[in-house]
């Protein structure tokens, strides 16, 4: 064991020792709602029942699986909640593990990892902006701007008057068609400023914009064209050799 004598000597060691700077990221605030937190529209106290239309959907998904394996329709019984009631809240969590005979926290562990369910009331069109690197390669960052222009609102946020609110989310597997956006449970592709003007602007109106891609293509072909396929195939036979 090194036992320093001199205090001077061992103030200078610690001294020269090169001091290690600590950094933190910059915190991110999201809008999907990842810990649950009583608010006006979403406690215990808000019941949720499904409607009996809904009841015999429910009960019709639940006889798609075996005994012992009713557990795997909890994302359709999730879906089919927030379907009804727009938005899913924790009371419509509780009533899925009620159907499926499950602890409340397994229901949690899926409705708060998937970003398709939402925790917090949205708007009657819910706008869903991709950014990841595609997209935003696409230009995303200004249909994002215009979206929030337009809207006069930010991400995780609900217009003024309930029409609108918007999300950030990740890759929606529309890549070929970048940029684009997902409202409710349409595609729109492909797009620009110009397009999501328009967009927005039959929503307003109450008017369903055509979905899709906004350039013209049919689905994800090549925008310029086919680049293969281009001649007419050849008939039966081509290449065998003739004594066969």
């Amino acid at each position: 064991m090194l036992i320093f004598k001199n205090t001077r000597f061992f103030d200078k060691v610690i001294n020269n020792i090169p001091k290690r700077s600590f950094k933190i990221t910059a915190a991110r605030n999201h809008d999907s709602l990842f810990v649950h937190r009583d608010t006006k529209e979403n406690n215990l106290d808000v019941k949720f029942e499904f409607t009996p239309e809904n009841l015999k959907r429910a009960e019709a998904i639940l006889a798609i699986y075996p005994e012992g394996h009713k557990r795997a329709a909890m994302i359709p019984l999730l879906d089919l909640a927030q379907r009804q009631n727009g938005w899913l809240p924790i009371s419509a969590m509780h009533k899925v593990a009620e159907l499926l005979n499950l602890p409340k926290m397994r229901v949690y562990e899926v409705a708060t990892f998937y970003t398709m369910f939402m925790r917090n009331p949205t708007g009657k069109y819910h706008i869903q902006i991709c950014t990841t690197t595609p997209c935003w390669l696409r230009g995303s960052d200004e249909i994002l701007n215009c979206i929030k222009s337009k809207l006069n609102i930010d991400v995780g946020q609900i217009s003024e008057d309930g029409k609108f609110s918007l999300s950030e989310v990740e890759c929606l597997g529309a890549c070929v068609n970048a940029p684009m956006i997902q409202i409710n449970d349409d595609y729109y592709e492909d797009l620009t400023v110009k397009d999501t003007e328009e967009i927005i602007s039959e929503l307003k109106a109450d008017k369903k914009p055509k979905a899709g891609p906004r350039s013209g293509r049919y689905a994800a072909e090549p925008i310029t064209g086919l680049t293969s396929l281009t001649e007419e195939p050849y008939g039966p036979g081509f290449g065998v050799k003739s004594d066969l």
